[in-house]
Parts: C-alpha cells; structure tokens; sequence
C-alpha cells in the first residue's frame, strides 16, 4: 500500500468501534498553535501526541520502547479529544457535526411523545461522587482494529496526571476530562439520556463540552425542534389523577403511625 492510500490518525480514530460520535477535525486547525493554546498544559506527551495525530515521524527512541509508545497513543486521544471539543464550536466543526445530527448518528430520543427526534452529545456530569477507579475510560487504545478499555484512574495516572481522592462531582454538566461521559441532549424535549449502545458509555463528556447542541441551534435556529405538543398525562380507570395526589399520599404516609403490639 503506497503512503497516499494509507489511512490517517484522524480518519483511523474516528472509524474505531465506539467513537462514532466524533467527526473528523481538519488538520488546518490542528496546525494553527491558536487553536490549541493551553492543551500543552493539560496533556502529558503533549509534542509527541501532536506528532502522531499529525502523522508526523516518531522518535527512534520512541519506536523502540513500546510501554512509551502506548502512554503516547492515550495522550493523544485525549489531545484529540480535547481539540475536537473547541472544533465543534467553529463553523466547519458544526458544518459537520450537524450532518451527523441530520443522519441520525448520534439516536434518537427514547421519549414516546418526541417522535424518534434526533439527539446531540453533550458532556454530563457523574450524579454521586465516584472514585477514580470506579469510571471507565474515555480512551481507546490502538491495538488493530480493537479499541481496549482502560481504568480511568489507571490511564490518567501513568500519563502523569494527578487525581483527588474523592471526585466532588455535583449534578450537572462537565467539561473537565475524566469526570463524566458523554450524553445525549434532545432539542425537543430539552432532556438529556445516556447513549442506547454501551460501546459509547466510555467516552469523555469533556470532548464534547456542555455548550455544543447550544451554539448548534444559535448558529442554525432553523433547525431547532418545536416542543412537543403532547404530555403525558397519567390516568386511573379513564380518570385523570390530580397532580396533588401524589403529594397528599406522601403527607399522609409520613403521619401514619403503626400501631404499637402489646406484649401479652
């Protein structure tokens, strides 16, 4: 296979098994220092991993070690990832990512009334507190066509990156990597769901920010959903049930007192 017909990092990382959500980031903007102002402070390898999305030589010292070589690789997925965030937001980046939302690339809400509308992703925080070893990895490794999963404590410690021993991750969105996975926001129902196939439960919500769908739909207000028309409204034989009956049952359950047995 001559060098023209092989496949780029980019294009090779986009077309692995569970990262169908990305799309691919043009290599101008990579190569513009700009666009990636402040990335070397936050990925280890960070020259070494520009160099391989590039598809730039590798280091001969690099070549012959393989235990640096695949820090490298997750350094630069998570490079990748990161940069792909602030591309979305670009109109090139939206140009793209809103041909994957008219195809549907990213499923459909599961909410009955909203009529299989398409979804965007969107970066959710975890609802408890989680320790690091308890979340799984955003990142994928290079392994032929496989992509291997990783702890998530355990990649982001061999990169170098330092972790507290609590996550304080409060309900809400997140666009600090390593603190939450991707979700899917629907425009219609204004609602956010975990994605339908698990082989996208292990990517970062950070590559995508909680702003994304946002700044789709200020860009293209045309393409923004009608609420739905329709509520559900809950029923018992025919009759519609007050929306005070639930809370008029809690109150009672909460005053109700069992009563006390006598010892005979």
């Amino acid at each position: 296979m001559s060098s023209s017909e092989e496949v780029s990092w980019i294009s090779w990382f986009c077309g692995l098994r569970g990262n169908e959500f990305f799309c691919e980031v043009d290599e101008d903007y990579i190569q513009d220092k700009f666009n990636l102002t402040g990335l070397n402070e936050q990925v280890p390898h960070y020259r070494q991993a520009l160099d391989m999305i590039l598809d730039l030589e590798p280091d001969e010292e690099l070549e012959d070690n393989p235990n640096q070589s695949d820090l490298i690789e997750q350094a630069a997925e998570m490079l990748y990832g990161l940069i792909h965030a602030r591309y979305i937001l670009t109109n090139r980046g939206i140009a793209q990512m809103l041909e994957k939302y008219q195809q549907g690339d990213f499923g459909y809400c599961p909410r009955v009334y909203c009529e299989n509308q398409p979804m965007l992703p969107i970066g959710e925080c975890w609802r408890r507190e989680r320790r690091p070893h308890e979340m799984a990895s955003p990142l994928g490794r290079r392994w032929g066509s496989a992509s291997l999963s990783l702890s998530l404590g355990g990649w982001w410690g061999r990169l170098g990156g330092a972790w507290p021993a609590e996550s304080s991750c409060l309900p809400g969105l997140s666009d600090i990597p390593g603190e939450a996975m991707v979700k899917l926001y629907c425009p219609k129902c204004m609602d956010v769901y975990t994605p339908k196939s698990s082989r996208h439960h292990h990517t970062d919500g950070a590559y995508f920010g909680t702003g994304f769908p946002h700044m789709l739909f200020m860009v293209h207000p045309e393409y923004r959903p009608k609420r739905p028309a329709n509520q559900f409204v809950p029923r018992l034989y025919g009759f519609k049930i007050h929306p005070m009956a639930y809370q008029l049952q809690l109150q009672a359950a909460s005053n109700f007192k069992s009563p006390v047995k006598t010892i005979r």
